[in-house]
């Protein structure tokens, strides 16, 4: 008889797979502790089938499936992994961006420390991995292009030249939806309202079931309720290196959308719908600490407290976080959620001890041990590895730069839109976010300290998958696929709900 995955919900490598090599045993982690099971016990847990799973530039989720046999065979290649189109980072929905052919393939490895068993699809478990060049042994592998590579790079060069280190926490808000044409919520509920999780309502059981489903994958589910929309919800998982925080969210995102659909509900990620005040983002929470074993940074305020190594991720992060926002608000429709006045961080460069109004808010200010940053200018359509490594970078050059803290709170009970320009500039506050996404690619573009770290091919390519196709005027490739030509409104929210 199989054990249930929630006996051994979280799979992961005490070592990272390598060329010609594969690992024999698993590090479990369960509530009774830490334990080591062979490669083998997989099917103690009634896995049958291996998700191999990757994001691309879109924010598209997608996996090949493979019997666990075949999955054993792949380990003992000499490169563990699977032989994919290059073309796999050019897709748009159904068409290819600009530059990218038939010619060429990568090896996307398997990295066994994301092995997750997927307790809302029985029998399944899903594994990610790194692109990499399909070359002979000993030669370089990594490829520019791939995001989980990107962000796994910066983070490692942070911890190496810095001795710095992150933990991320995620968000994610979502609507529930009975129909999809016209819109249509599950209930006419707010905020933590107790009618929007009555005992046998559908959207209390689809509710009940992702929160089990994310525990019995091993993610720490902190709190879920109902949001400010009519139908919405949000999901909040806890602290995690960022490579790790990312796949979780993957993971997350994934058991929220199969089990609407198990319910005959649709879950959208979509920004904002045409009809609600309020829009659905993907907020997270990044602490900044020194490594282990290095001196600690010393204080560099008390009021608020911040360490110096924090005020100099912050002001980092503060500088290039117009440029960044093509990586975390990618979609035209991104930016009808941040406007003022929303609770999504406004318009205005800025950061704010628990200030909703500003894009960076420190919360738990007084508490070193949960004090973070959470970064409003995110939502659910955006690729989690690149907006992790966006963000980071951003904060990695300000503590490499040693950059000065400019900014003050806008935390004193005023917002900075409700600020007179002279008010807003004693505060440093003097530039804008992006309004459009054709703004912030250019942004991007034209940010080179940003782009040097994330690496210059891996801008290009992101925008070329982002930007202007057929038209003179600024529509992204993403956009045009949505919003096709003679399509009313209406149909082009309804595309929209169901991509995201």
């Amino acid at each position: 008889m199989s054990k249930h995955p929630s006996q051994y919900p979280f799979l992961t490598t005490s070592t990272s797979t390598t060329i010609g090599s594969s690992t024999s045993h698993f590090i479990l982690q369960t509530d009774t502790g830490v334990h080591q099971l062979p490669l083998g016990a997989l099917p103690e847990l009634g896995i049958s089938f291996i998700r191999v799973t990757w994001v691309d530039l879109t924010n598209t989720v997608r996996y090949r499936v493979l019997p666990l046999s075949y999955f054993y065979r792949l380990l003992q290649s000499q490169q563990p992994g699977l032989t994919v189109t290059k073309s796999v980072m050019g897709l748009v929905l159904d068409s290819m961006a600009e530059g990218f052919g038939p010619i060429g393939e990568y090896i996307y490895a398997v990295d066994l420390s994301s092995l997750r068993v997927c307790a809302y699809a029985p029998g399944n478990a899903s594994v990610l991995g790194f692109f990499q060049a399909k070359t002979d042994v000993g030669k370089e592998l990594d490829t520019p292009v791939c995001p989980r590579t990107t962000l796994q790079r910066i983070i490692r060069q942070a911890e190496e030249t810095l001795h710095a280190k992150f933990l991320v926490g995620a968000e994610t808000e979502f609507v529930l939806l009975k129909s999809t044409a016209p819109p249509v919520p599950v209930n006419s509920q707010g905020w933590c309202a107790s009618g929007a999780l009555m005992s046998g309502a559908v959207e209390t059981q689809v509710m009940e079931e992702i929160a089990k489903a994310l525990v019995d994958a091993g993610i720490e589910l902190q709190v879920f309720h109902s949001e400010a929309v009519n139908g919405q919800y949000e999901v909040v998982t806890g602290p995690l290196p960022p490579l790790e925080a990312a796949d979780v969210l993957v993971h997350t995102r994934e058991t929220i959308y199969n089990i609407a659909h198990k319910h005959g509900l649709r879950a959208t990620l979509a920004p904002r719908l045409r009809k609600n005040k309020y829009g659905s983002g993907a907020h997270v929470h990044i602490s900044v600490q020194k490594s282990p074993g290095s001196p600690p940074s010393p204080v560099w305020s008390e009021k608020p407290p911040l360490t110096r190594i924090e005020a100099q991720f912050l002001a980092g992060l503060l500088e290039h976080l117009p440029a960044v926002s093509a990586l975390t608000l990618p979609l035209p429709q991104s930016y009808g959620r941040m406007i003022d006045g929303m609770h999504a961080g406004g318009t205005w460069v800025c950061w704010g001890v628990d200030n909703r109004e500003a894009p960076i808010r420190l919360t738990n200010e007084t508490r070193p041990k949960s004090k973070n940053f959470e970064v409003k200018t995110v939502d659910g359509t955006s690729n989690p590895y690149l907006v992790l490594a966006g963000l980071l970078a951003a904060g990695i050059i300000g503590i490499r730069d040693k950059l000065h803290l400019v900014h003050e709170n806008c935390g004193d009970g005023r917002t900075a839109a409700e600020m007179t320009r002279d008010e807003r500039m004693s505060k440093g506050i003097h530039r804008r976010l992006p309004s459009d996404i054709g703004m912030a690619r250019k942004y991007l573009l034209e940010d080179e300290k940003l782009k040097a770290l994330l690496g210059e091919e891996a801008v290009r390519v992101f925008v070329r998958v982002n930007e202007v196709s057929l038209s003179l005027l600024l529509s992204s490739t993403l956009e045009k696929a949505i919003n096709r030509d003679g399509e009313t409104e209406d149909t082009n929210e309804t595309r929209l709900i169901e991509t995201y």
